[in-house]
This record gives C-alpha cells, structure tokens and sequence, in this order.
C-alpha cells in the first residue's frame, strides 16, 4: 500500500517494517529497515534521556470521522499520566493491580481508552483480542482468561450478548463491562446486569478528551431505588470525574441542570486537549478554555448528563428536532433488533423525515417486522417523531472504531 503512494511521502526519508523477522522485506521503498533487526543491533548500554518535558507531545490519535474528516488530537506525557490516574479512581474505572483488564478497542481510538497505560501503571494483566476478533472470541477469551474488566462500544456488547445468548459461557470474573463511544441501549445495559450478572457502566468520552469525562455510577444513595429507576440513572452517560468541568449552552446561555433542556456540552480539563494538529476547525471547536463537542445533552441535577444526540445529527422536521439517538434505542430494545441507526431522509414538505436502518437478529425476517418496529414505537412518541421508513440491511456501515457511520447511511437513504 506504502509502495503505491511513494512518491507523493516527499517527508520521509526512512521506512521501518514491523515483522517478526530480521531479514528486510523485498519491496522497492528505499532505505527500508526490519524492526526487529534493527533492536538487535542496538546499544544495550544506551541511556534514554530522564529530562522530557512532562508537556512535550506523547501521542496523537485522529477523531473517528462519523460526519466528516478526520482530526489530529497531540497527547502530552503530563495528560495521559493524569487520565491514567483517573482511571485508578474507585468511582472511576477503579483500575488496580488485581485487574485482567481487556480493551476490545483500537490503540488509535483514543489509546485503547487509556486502558494499556492503567494496566502498565498498576500492574494488571492484559489480554489484547488482536485486530480480527469476533464476538465468540471474546466470550472464550473472558471464560478462559478470566477477564475482569472490559471495554468497548455498544456494537461490541450487542455482538457479545448474541454470543452468550446461544452458549454457555462463564462470564462470573468480570466486574465491569465499560461501555463508551456511543449511547448504549437501554435493553443491552439491563440484559447483562440482570441475565449475566455483569455490571455495565455506561461512559462518555472523545479523541479529544483522552477519553474520559464522564462515568455512570449509582450514588449510594440511589443503591436502593426501585429496578426501573436505577436503570433509568445507570442508562445516563453519568458524572463528570474529579479533575473535569462540564457545563451546556444553548442559544440562552447555560442550561438549567434539570435534566430536560437541551444545550452542547462543553468540557474543560487537564487532559482535554486545546485545538487540532494542523486544521483551521480548531478556532471553532477550542474557544475560551472550553472543548465544544458538538453533542447535545441534558443535565441533571445530579451532575449526570444525557446525550441527546450529535448536532449533525439531530432531525430537524417542520421546525421541531428529533432525536436519533432516543429512536434507535428504543427500536433496539425490540426483541428481534440487532441493531437499528436512524438517519435523517429530505423531505419536501417537513424538511428532514427519520428513517430508521435496522438489523434483524439472525432467526427473524425482516419481511413481517415493518410495521412490528412502528407500532412498538408509537406508545413511546409523539407521532411526528415516528419513522416514515424502516429499511432493513444485512449490516450497517461502521467507523474503523465501530460506531455507526450515519454519513453513508443518509448518503443511502437519500439516494
């Protein structure tokens, strides 16, 4: 692949191949080097400079691109050591020594959520399902390894539920299973806490926050509360984490935090970052100290916040905003959903209509569950919010990280 765009790498002068042998490979790239030989003939006696400057780049990833191009976010040595020991925190992701900690989720997403750096900080043992993991092989490596604490996005946990649901497997060793990336259903969060036993804390963060800022733990005393509002509370995307400022504005100022208004949630921290590497779409995105996101939350008055949905990708519909992320949990609460992303489909009259992409679970057609999805969703919306269409698809476009790619899906449904 390297080869086919040589000529336009007018920066590099060296390339270094990751293999597992010492011989450098056969390819017209010039000058080329194999990793491992050039490790063994390194100077055992060398001494790595002790004086780097804890503010000096450590790291970069690039945002995931759901809506458009990708952007460069720089870690420093001193951000990644303070989200780090967040993570540590017992409210947190209380990492610790005891830990089989297994990120099912790229290194270039946001370092693997910082999870590799927790587990070498405090010691715990990692189990990394590699690049071409299916979700049967994450079920064997949590029985066999005896995996502890997990994380990954919902697609993730939706491939792992209809895994269990068709074995036997021991999942008792998990404390945790960390959900992040995007909203998690509703259904998923209740069918691993009450049918597997496995706490699921929901989690909210971004390439651009390192990732954590928010985690979603019961007060103690909410511990007590009835089922249906204790799920209710765990479904948020919870607390901010000490260190970490969170506020939301709308076209009035700051929200009330009473969990119904709506407003872009701003963050500021000490390891959020401050602007993009190189792109003129920091001046929008970094402005007096505060991070502008780009999603739409609810506070309330616990401090917890609620993603409504991104801002490209709420539904604007005869003056009146839609929900996509409120629909597509509920129609994957449905018993034969797989999974379900709603789009927004141009509409002559209205302006934007949703239309609802869904993924029927393997035992069900899809011909006789149409008008199943809708009725299922009137008793819980307004009739202006229900879906004009449900398109059913074999799998829907996903990011590199797994999130739903709504950029192709609307390209589809506008067709």
């Amino acid at each position: 692949m390297i080869e086919n765009v040589k000529e336009q790498l007018t920066s590099v002068h060296t390339y270094v191949v990751m293999t597992d042998k010492e011989t450098s490979p056969e390819t017209s790239l010039a000058p080329v080097y194999s990793y491992e030989r050039l490790i063994s003939e390194g100077d055992t006696a060398y001494e790595f400079l002790q004086d780097i400057d804890e503010n000096e780049p450590a790291a970069m990833c690039y945002t995931s691109a759901t809506t458009g191009m990708p952007k460069g976010v720089t870690y420093s040595h001193r951000g990644i050591a303070l989200h780090t020991m967040s993570l540590g925190l017992a409210d947190s992701a209380a990492a610790s020594e005891s830990d089989v900690s297994m990120p099912v989720v790229p290194m270039f997403h946001a370092n693997a959520w910082g999870m590799p750096f927790s587990a070498t900080w405090f010691g715990s043992k990692q189990v990394l399902p590699g690049p071409n993991f299916t979700p049967r092989l994450l079920a064997e490596l949590i029985q066999n390894e005896k995996v502890t604490v997990t994380a990954g996005v919902p697609t993730i946990w939706l491939g792992l539920l209809q895994v269990l649901e068709q074995g036997n497997y021991d999942t008792s060793s998990l404390r945790a299973v960390l959900c992040g990336g995007s909203a998690a259903p509703k259904g998923m969060i209740e069918k691993f806490e009450k049918d597997y036993n496995v706490p699921f804390i929901h989690a909210y963060g971004m390439t651009e926050t390192t990732p954590l800022v928010t985690l979603s733990r019961l007060k103690s005393y909410q511990q007590d509360l009835p089922d249906d509002d204790r799920l209710d509370m765990r479904s948020t995307q919870g607390m901010a984490v000490p260190a970490i400022d969170i506020k939301a504005i709308n076209a009035n100022g700051d929200i009330e935090w009473n969990g119904e208004e709506m407003g872009e949630l701003l963050i500021r921290g000490p390891w959020i970052a401050d602007e993009y590497h190189n792109d003129e779409r920091s001046a929008e995105a970094f402005q007096d100290g505060w991070l502008h996101t780009g999603d739409v939350v609810t506070i309330d008055e616990e401090g917890a916040i609620s993603i409504v949905d991104r801002t490209k990708d709420l539904i604007k519909s005869g003056g009146e905003w839609i929900s996509s992320v409120e629909l597509e949990n509920a129609i994957m609460a449905h018993e034969y959903v797989q999974e379900a992303a709603v789009v927004a489909m141009a509409d002559p009259k209205w302006q934007e209509r949703p239309v609802a992409c869904v993924v029927v679970k393997d035992d069900y057609k899809a011909s006789t569950l149409k008008g199943d999805i809708i009725d299922y969703l009137r008793p819980q919306f307004a009739k202006w919010w229900l879906p004009d269409d449900v398109v059913f698809m074999d799998e829907i476009p996903k990011t590199s990280v797994g999130k739903f790619l709504k950029r192709a899906l609307r390209d589809k449904v506008n067709q």
